[in-house]
């Protein structure tokens, strides 16, 4: 597999006449989670199914772990797993038996089994039929399925959807496992502090279209509202500091001072740099930038709707 585990070049896929994917363009590094946020109706689902082979694009190109999605589905659908909104698990079979027809399907040792019973924290719970599992028993199962074909790309297409705080955490940390294991994680979720906890990449999707791409702090430091302040140890320093600094909003309380800006290392050392120039000693400072929500609410326009992906 090369650096890319995942690469996407004009990616178009409609319904009728209305188009759901319109040019994406994506490059999904190994390793890595990139996390593709957007409302309901952008096209995230769509995105998955076309991705993992489930759905023929329109338009544009789709390599995932080398192979083309058109011309090479059957080694891309051996390279991957896919875990979905909702657990594919067989409720009247117990935990270690809805493993082991995985294992059957995989034609791989039964071995296995009890180490991924272990590292879920399954193995008391794995002689109990489904239908008495908590949600987020059922999705550490469906996860850990998906996992029996030790696949170096993942898809997981809002996994902690309707689990509790303390499950959600929990499938934080596998994920993060499996990250520093190697594998690539392509993650769709509604809950932008799970993107921020995650992603090395975040995607916005809005009405089809990739409206932004960057790290979470790039795409922060995208939106009007961050700023640096700075402190001084008393009044004289923040006089002078306010003669230095035009434009700077001051605070006579606080005996900081704050200044509009992405909050950026440049930025932050230009600003830094002049008051030292002026002998203007600084006690501390602090980078203020939008969360991920103000990202969200600022790049999407709230008007998407649900379209059938079928």
């Amino acid at each position: 597999m090369t650096s890319s585990a995942i690469t996407v070049s004009g990616l178009r896929k409609a319904f009728g006449d209305k188009v759901v994917l319109d040019s994406i363009d994506l490059d999904v590094q190994a390793g890595t989670v990139l996390s593709l946020l957007g409302p309901n109706g952008a096209g995230k689902t769509t995105a998955v199914n076309v991705l993992t082979t489930l759905m023929r694009p329109d338009g544009g190109t789709v390599r995932v772990a080398g192979h083309d999605i058109v011309t090479e589905a059957k080694a891309v659908r051996a390279a991957i797993g896919v875990t979905g909104q909702f657990a594919a698990v067989d409720e009247l079979l117990t935990g270690q038996e809805n493993l082991q027809l995985m294992v059957d399907l995989h034609r791989v040792g039964n071995r296995i089994i009890g180490e991924l019973l272990d590292r879920f924290d399954l193995a008391e719970a794995s002689s109990k039929r489904v239908t008495t599992y908590s949600g987020g028993m059922r999705r550490k199962l469906d996860l850990a399925m998906t996992l029996v074909g030790k696949p170096r790309i993942i898809f997981l297409d809002e996994p902690t959807t309707g689990l509790d705080p303390r499950s959600r955490r929990t499938m934080w940390g596998i994920i993060r496992e499996l990250v520093a294991d190697g594998v690539t994680v392509f993650l769709t979720t509604q809950y932008l502090e799970e993107a921020d906890q995650l992603a090395d990449r975040i995607a916005v999707l809005d009405r089809g279209r990739l409206v932004a791409e960057g790290t979470s702090a790039d795409l922060k430091r995208r939106i009007p509202g961050g700023h640096v302040r700075f402190r001084f140890a008393g009044v004289r320093d923040l006089d002078a500091a306010a003669l230095v600094v035009a434009g700077a909003t001051r605070d006579d309380e606080g005996l900081s001072l704050r200044v509009a800006g992405d909050g950026g290392p440049e930025s932050v050392r230009a600003l830094l740099n002049r008051l030292h120039e002026h002998a203007v000693p600084v006690e501390g400072f602090s980078v203020h930038t939008p969360d991920l929500d103000d990202v969200f609410l600022a790049l999407t326009s709230h008007s998407s709707t649900e379209v059938p992906a079928s």
